[in-house]
C-alpha cells in the first residue's frame, strides 16, 4: 500500500518548464550588446552560475561578476527576462498539479538561484497562491540536488515529513538522492508520467 502524501514537491526545469539555454544566452546578448560566444562563457563556462545555484554568492554579487565578464551592467530586471524568453511550461504537466484537490499543500525544490523565485510566480500564476513561500531554490539553501542534505532543509523549512512527501524529478540522481533523504519519490518527464505517479500514490 502506497504511504499517504501530504506534500507534493516539484522539480522545475525538466518537469514544470522547458529551458532553452541557447535562447536564454541570446537573449542576455542581444539585451546586453554582447556576442552569444561572450555571455555563454561569463555565465556557464566560467562556472559562475553553478556558484550561484550553489548558494556561493548572493544576488547581487552574482549579477556584478556577470557584468564584470561582460563589461557592462547586468540588471535583475534583464535576467529575469533573459529566463522568461528562454522558459516554456509544460501545459501537460501544470494542468495535472493544478487539478490536485486544494488541501493539498505544494512545493519546488530547484537547482537555481533566488531570482528564479521571481520567474516561477510569473511563469505560472495558476500555483502562485499555493507555491507563495514555498518555492525552495538551491543557491538560497547552500545546497545543490541531489545532496540528501538539501531535501532534509527542504523539509524542515516546510514542516513536512520525508516519508509523507512525494518529490518528482526529471532526473533519477536527484530521485535517488531525494530517496536517501526518506522521501518518497519517482521519475517524471511529462503530464503522462505524473499522472501515473499521482495515480501510485493515491493522488491521481
Amino acid at each position: 500500500m502506497a504511504p499517504c502524501i501530504d506534500l507534493l514537491l516539484l522539480d522545475v526545469d525538466g518537469v514544470l518548464l522547458d529551458h532553452h539555454r541557447t535562447l536564454r544566452v541570446r537573449h542576455l546578448a542581444d539585451a546586453l550588446g554582447r556576442s552569444t560566444a561572450q555571455v555563454q562563457h561569463a555565465l556557464f563556462e566560467s562556472g559562475l552560475e553553478r556558484q550561484y545555484d550553489s548558494g556561493a554568492l548572493r544576488t547581487g554579487d552574482y549579477l556584478q561578476r556577470l557584468g564584470e565578464g561582460l563589461q557592462t551592467a547586468v540588471s535583475e530586471a534583464q535576467w529575469i527576462r533573459a529566463r522568461l524568453a528562454s522558459s516554456r511550461v509544460r501545459d501537460d504537466v501544470l494542468s495535472r498539479v493544478v487539478a490536485l484537490p486544494a488541501a493539498l499543500p505544494l512545493g519546488v525544490l530547484t537547482n537555481n538561484g533566488p531570482l528564479m523565485e521571481d520567474v516561477l510566480h510569473t511563469l505560472l500564476p495558476a500555483l502562485r497562491a499555493r507555491l507563495e513561500g514555498r518555492v525552495l531554490c538551491s543557491g538560497a539553501l547552500g545546497a545543490r540536488k541531489p545532496d540528501p542534505a538539501v531535501f532534509l532543509q527542504a523539509m524542515a523549512i516546510l514542516q513536512a515529513t520525508p516519508a509523507r512527501t512525494l518529490f518528482v524529478d526529471d532526473l533519477f540522481t536527484h530521485v535517488r538522492g531525494a530517496r536517501q533523504a526518506g522521501l518518497q519519490a519517482d521519475t517524471v518527464r511529462d503530464g503522462r508520467s505524473l499522472g501515473r505517479v499521482l495515480k501510485r500514490y493515491g493522488l491521481g
